[in-house]
């Protein structure tokens, strides 16, 4: 049997449970764009996306396309799976991130020898059979 004909044993990763409010920031990962949205009332950008600004608590909203660039604000490298669907996927780093746009966001950085604080990041993308992970690399 070929490498590309073996069949992976490791289950699934779980999908994201979508809402109403996080639907559109699925959607465009899925399209490879990152959207986040952005109050009417006092213009910050929010993550995760919620129902009322936790700002200024105002309802009204519109989607903001963003860059996906910022810089390292924290991370944790994960070296123990505690739940089987994540044991093919040891090590990994999750890293918080403040983008150019001024929000922070977490996200997945899978070169656990990378993050360092305030190192420049861009947005990458993982498809898998049903969504698409937001993830970060470093870039000069």
């Amino acid at each position: 049997m070929s490498p590309s004909a073996i069949q992976s044993t490791a289950p699934p990763l779980p999908v994201p449970e979508r809402d109403l409010d996080s639907e559109p920031f699925w959607d465009a990962l899925s399209e490879h764009r990152l959207l986040l949205q952005s109050c009417d009332a006092c213009a910050r950008v929010r993550y995760p996306a919620i129902s009322h600004c936790p700002y200024c608590v105002a309802r009204e909203h519109w989607w903001r396309q963003l860059s996906g660039r910022g810089r390292i604000y924290s991370w944790i490298v994960v070296r123990q799976a505690f739940w089987p669907e994540f044991a093919a996927e040891v090590p990994y780093a999750l890293v918080t991130v403040d983008l150019e746009e001024g929000v922070r966001v977490v996200g997945r950085m899978d070169d656990v020898e990378a993050p360092a604080f305030d190192l420049p990041v861009g947005a990458t993308y993982v498809d898998h059979p049903e969504w698409t992970e937001l993830r970060f690399k470093e870039v000069a």
